[in-house]
């Protein structure tokens, strides 16, 4: 709720940043997705899950209570775990090329690690 700078920007802005960039990174890598009946239903899957976190951390920033944070930060937690789900689907088939993957798995981990570590504080810390 309150970030810390850091060089700075606010550590929340960076994460921000971050969501972004992967709801565009998975924007991205399902266009790359086959036209086939498997390409179309794990490609909706993603872009629903992948997309989210973004706009869910958004909405947590400007919760109205900390219980109000918690949750929707959970929900982003949520979706980037079905995200890493249809991730390792797409890899696994496959539907594109390993390459195009690159480190978007490797993001995904780390957005739920720090995610994940988020929730925890904040949980941690007296109302």
């Amino acid at each position: 709720m309150n970030a810390k700078r850091d060089n700075g920007r606010r550590k929340d802005d960076e994460l921000a940043e971050r969501l972004l960039d992967f709801s565009v990174r998975i924007i991205q890598l399902v266009e790359a997705f086959p036209k086939t009946t498997t390409g179309k239903h794990a490609g909706n899957q993603l872009l629903r899950s992948g997309t989210a976190p973004g706009a869910n951390y958004e909405e947590a920033r400007g919760a109205e209570s900390q219980a109000d944070f918690v949750h929707k930060l959970s929900i982003v937690l949520k979706e980037l775990k079905e995200s890493r789900y249809w991730l390792k689907v797409t890899h696994r088939v496959p539907l594109v090329k390993p390459q195009r993957l690159g480190t978007l798995l490797d993001e995904c981990e780390e957005l739920i690690a720090i995610i994940g570590k988020s929730i925890f504080t904040v949980r941690r810390r007296k109302p």
